[in-house]
């Protein structure tokens, strides 16, 4: 006859049985896996494969006064999450990251006012421990709104016009937008436009600074045109540079659409690239790569931003002070820019 007594659910005591270790080095490989050694938290994550535990989270919760989720945090338009590949690479490794910590990855969108007034409600009431922002604007108040609620947040980018102390995720942009500029001073090109991403962005401003440096003197603005990172608004920006300026011979676009929407826009004016008119982006989120021509452009450590913004984040949480972490970028030369 088949026994149907209920089976006795695993507890802490028998993970740390299996594994040969304290209920305390369970308890904290469950909590996230602070101050583990690798070989203690390989045992116990055997242990807790072999036994079928599951974390009775909502019992974890009121113990620990925490909720186990970690949220990722869009101030953008919610069709940006698609339309922008950088987002969804970002999402995708702070996801990997957040599930090897043992964390629940919550994403939320705070496009309008209406989005941002309900996450603000949301994340005020605990339903996540600590936010990673994503894409801040200089004016946007929402991260003002997070820091003086006392909700542990870390900023993906320098946050713009914000208190300084903001636990932070970024590229070095200025050196980043130096070292393109500087490789297509080295290849000969004389007049160099740019097209911008917008001011208020961390993107938009830095990486104009860092082109205007490294110009120095050659530095012009009539080829200097500014966008919003898609494809469209780099084709328009494009147009209105070569209308100004026809003679222009490459340009830096801050983003790899951008630099797209250049490249159809000199190929709607009779413009080849890179025969005529080289051209350049910034990302390298897949994009470059099957772009025709194929793009040049500075490539973004997105899997390490990820890894980083979780494991900050945790940190803050757990009332550990971290300082700002600047990551470097790569040059990716193709054929673009005719190298």
């Amino acid at each position: 006859m088949e026994d149907t007594t209920p089976r006795r659910r695993p507890t802490i005591r028998d993970i740390a049985a299996v594994a040969g270790v304290s209920r305390g080095t369970v308890s904290r490989v469950i909590n996230g896996g602070h101050w583990v050694s690798p070989g203690a938290l390989e045992a116990v994550e055997r242990a807790i494969e072999s036994t079928g535990y599951t974390a009775n989270h909502a019992a974890r919760s009121l113990a620990t006064g925490r909720a186990g989720s970690l949220a990722f945090l869009l101030t953008e338009p919610q069709q940006l999450l698609f339309d922008d590949p950088t987002f969804a690479l970002l999402l995708r490794g702070a996801a990997t990251a957040a599930s090897q910590r043992r964390q629940t990855l919550v994403l939320l969108v705070a496009g309008t006012p209406e989005e941002r007034a309900n996450v603000e409600h949301y994340v005020r009431a605990g339903h996540v421990d600590g936010v990673m922002l994503i894409s801040s604007h200089e004016s946007d108040p929402l991260l003002e709104a997070l820091l003086e609620a006392g909700v542990p947040t870390v900023a993906c980018g320098v946050p713009l016009g914000h208190r300084p102390g903001v636990p932070t995720i970024s590229v070095d942009e200025v050196g980043s937008a130096r070292v393109m500029t500087r490789y297509l001073l080295d290849r000969g090109f004389e007049r160099i436009g740019m097209i911008a991403g917008p001011d208020d962005t961390p993107g938009g401003r830095y990486r104009l600074i860092g082109f205007a440096e490294e110009l120095g003197d050659r530095f012009d603005a009539e080829l200097v045109e500014g966008g919003d990172f898609s494809r469209e608004s780099g084709a328009l920006a494009m147009q209105r540079i070569l209308d100004r300026r026809p003679d222009v011979q490459a340009v830096f676009a801050a983003s790899d659409r951008m630099a797209m929407g250049a490249v159809s826009a000199l190929r709607a004016a009779g413009r080849r690239v890179p025969e005529d008119v080289a051209v350049a982006g910034f990302d390298d989120s897949g994009l470059a790569e099957r772009h025709e021509p194929p793009l040049s452009t500075m490539r973004q450590p997105w899997d390490r931003i990820s890894a980083e913004m979780v494991s900050m984040l945790l940190d803050v949480v757990g009332g550990t002070p971290r300082d700002a972490v600047e990551l470097p970028t790569e040059l990716i030369v193709r054929a673009s820019t005719g190298g």
